[in-house]
């Protein structure tokens, strides 16, 4: 059994269903997770949001936000995440945006954002979001087809780090596509936000190293991130 079967039979294990959104990958993720077979009771749709305009028309990015943070941002993962999530009844999203090569002279080629995103169903509109940058060598779809793999493994240890209620840490605070289920209620403002230096200086760090633990976001108060905490009391901590 393979590392991507794995994370297969981890999701049916867990009934966990799933959406990507994918920019540099351009559906690899999900077309990797697709190549297991019985993958189409863990898959639900993937939205290749590859020019920077799909993003706003498909998932509903901000303008202002592309505008702000790089394309190959944590932000625009998160957003992009989440736009998903609001298009797909699926439990698990997982996003990634990035470059292969040198087209961005602020950017190390090779560097691949990504989020990942759960929540306990549809009527739950506060989830919790979970970001990370790592960097990758090689030729271009070398560094692509890594970077699918690599976002479908990593998917169990952010859900046992949700599921231990792991808290978040507000690294990067940007304005993304609200959740529109009728269970909404409404947001809080995020304090103490200054998203372009955060973003800048999380792929400033990526340039010189590769990140191997994530940081965390979660949309929701207070209250409700120690409710997340609550239920999941007694799990292992990732």
């Amino acid at each position: 059994m393979n590392e991507v079967e794995r994370v297969a039979r981890f999701m049916s294990e867990h009934s966990l269903v799933l959406v990507t959104a994918e920019s540099c990958t351009a559906g690899l993720i999900a077309a990797t997770l697709a190549d297991v077979p019985g993958a189409g009771s863990l898959l639900d749709c993937a939205f290749v949001t590859y020019a920077p305009e799909s993003k706003t028309r498909c998932l509903g990015l901000d303008a202002a936000l592309l505008r702000r943070c790089n394309l190959t941002s944590e932000a625009v993962a998160r957003a992009m995440a989440l736009g998903a999530c609001r298009n797909s009844p699926a439990s698990v999203a997982i996003a990634n945006t990035g470059i292969t090569d040198d087209t961005d002279d602020g950017i190390e080629p090779g560097t691949q954002c990504y989020a990942w995103l759960f929540r306990t169903g549809v009527a739950d509109a506060r989830p919790v979001v979970y970001t990370e940058t790592r960097h990758f060598t090689g030729a271009r779809n070398a560094i692509r087809q890594a970077s699918a793999r690599y976002a479908l493994t990593r998917l169990p240890h952010y859900h046992q780090a949700w599921q231990a209620g792991e808290p978040p840490t507000a690294v990067m605070q940007a304005k993304e596509p609200a959740m529109t289920t009728k269970q909404q209620q409404p947001r809080p403002a995020a304090s103490n936000d200054d998203t372009s230096r955060d973003a800048q200086k999380s792929h400033g760090d990526t340039q010189n190293r590769s990140k191997k633990d994530g940081h965390t976001s979660q949309v929701g108060s207070g209250q409700d991130q120690q409710s997340q905490r609550n239920r999941g009391a007694g799990a292992r901590r990732s």
